[in-house]
């Protein structure tokens, strides 16, 4: 089957999140299972001369954004198998960053019907486009609406991935005439209104054939008030075409044996590697070098979302215990002074670096003994996945991908990939904590027992892209 994958960000090319990750790895794995995927994505200038000296010209054209002609151009390469467009618009795409523009409306207008345009030029119809988050989600709309003369794509079909409902690509009713040059009437009726506003996600969710979020709990929490971000009655009323597929990770990268950027290799059958990790990221913090002392890592954004007001609530406490903590990340000052003031004050205890570095992250996944992700909500969630990968056995907040990856210890039977708390409290992820902490100390047998367990666990794409196979032949059917 042909799909067209239209995303904002891929790696390697360019990523701000989980997005970015799914972009680049489960094309690859369709493809590599014999299936045509290609990818488009815009051609942020950001992206690695590595990268940029393999591109190709294609072809160029104009789009009309609202009465206004904007050069289009197309560049193409090859990676791992699989074909990338990029489109090119230096006005709207030459940016430090990615997002968090005044024209951001604009950007993404343009660039959703220069995809749509540029299909009949490249002379690829696809079967699917496959369409992710608010920044491509108007595209089934366009399709059905401002493109619908386009015999060629008549029989297209659409899939809507939701990464994060929280962005839902909310504007002025004006922008469909002064941006797509289009009538409102689809507004007037209501049908891509909300709140008095256009929001381009309703429009994907009601305009798309087949909608799948990235775990199936949180396809579950997004038609609740609670999690729906005021879309979950929408969702509720199209449930017969909502589904969750979980997230993978990419083995060849987080694979324990061949990792490039941690210093020591190890697998299940030999964990001697892991031990040296585990002192090299001591000593890289300035934490006493000591094989018995549990080591905690964290590594993420420091926001509310991702639950830091918790761990901080509960420092003092954590800090009486035999264990060492380590954090890499940057988000709220609130967050970040407060973890600095931690490890001014238990510096054999705690060791904090409010920065992002992608080999210490490494470094961390691979040399701890537990992981700490507490999220107020996950969607998905990779860390843990990657932790896991490397024997590092997570404590998580029971919620969305988190509840569906990580596997509660169980001390009847032993069986278990982590520790999860239900109640959002800074006392039950604390009492989690701790229960890791006293099977870590007392047990060596069933510690081993959840490493091997959580290293077993198939989080890879090879497994997860099956799923969406099922999901396009569905669709097609």
């Amino acid at each position: 089957m042909r799909v067209l994958f239209a995303a904002s960000e891929a790696a390697p090319f360019f990523k701000t999140g989980g997005l970015g990750d799914v972009a680049g790895a489960l094309p690859k794995e369709l493809v590599r299972k014999g299936e045509d995927v290609r990818v488009v994505l815009p051609l942020w200038t950001k992206m690695k001369e590595e990268y940029k000296d393999q591109l190709q010209d294609v072809l160029n054209f104009e789009v009309y954004v609202g009465y206004r002609r904007q050069y289009c151009g197309v560049k193409t390469m090859h990676l791992d198998g699989v074909q990338f467009y990029f489109i090119d618009n230096l006005f709207y795409f030459d940016r430090e960053g990615l997002y968090g523009y005044f024209d951001d409306g604009e950007r993404f207008a343009f660039y959703q019907m220069a995809v749509i345009e540029m299909m009949e030029r490249i002379d690829f119809i696809p079967d699917i486009v496959h369409v992710n988050d608010y920044h491509t989600a108007f595209i089934p709309f366009l399709l059905k609406e401002k493109y619908r003369w386009i015999g060629a794509y008549k029989e297209i079909k659409t899939i809507l991935t939701i990464h994060n409902i929280e962005f839902q690509g909310i504007y002025n009713k004006s922008i469909l005439w002064e941006l797509y040059g289009m009538g409102s009437e689809r507004y007037d009726d209501g049908t891509i209104v909300w709140d008095n506003m256009l929001n381009m996600l309703k429009a994907g969710i009601l305009y798309a054939d087949k909608v799948n979020t990235v775990s199936p709990s949180y396809a579950g929490e997004i038609q609740t008030s609670e999690f729906g971000s005021g879309l979950d009655h929408v969702l509720r009323m199209e449930s017969g075409k909502l589904s969750g597929i979980l997230n993978g990770i990419d083995y060849d990268t987080n694979n324990p044996e061949t990792d490039p950027l941690i210093d020591h290799h190890f697998s299940k059958e030999d964990f001697e590697g892991k031990a040296k990790d585990k002192a090299a990221v001591q000593e890289l913090m300035g934490l006493p070098v000591r094989d018995d002392v549990p080591l905690i890592a964290m590594v993420s954004r420091l926001t509310y979302q991702k639950g830091f007001h918790l761990v901080l609530q509960e420092m003092h406490s954590l800090m009486q215990q035999d264990v060492q903590i380590v954090l890499l990340g940057t988000g709220y000052q609130e967050f970040e002074d407060g973890f600095r003031y931690y490890a001014e004050r238990y510096p054999d205890k705690f060791a904090a670096s409010i920065s992002f570095n992608v080999k210490m992250a490494q470094m961390f996944y691979a040399g701890a003994d537990i992981f700490l992700m507490p999220s107020a909500f996950e969607p998905c969630g990779l860390s843990q996945m990657m932790s896991m990968r490397y024997g590092t056995i997570p404590v998580v907040h029971e919620i969305g991908g988190l509840k569906d990856s990580v596997e509660p210890f169980n001390p009847v039977t032993g069986v278990g990939t982590g520790f999860g708390f239900q109640e959002f409290e800074s006392f039950f992820l604390r009492q989690s904590v701790e229960k890791a902490l006293e099977l870590y100390k007392t047990s060596h047998e069933a510690w081993r027992k959840i490493q091997l367990l959580a290293m077993e666990k198939d989080f890879s794409w090879g497994t997860q892209s099956e799923r969406y196979l099922d999901l396009y032949r569905e669709i097609l059917a």
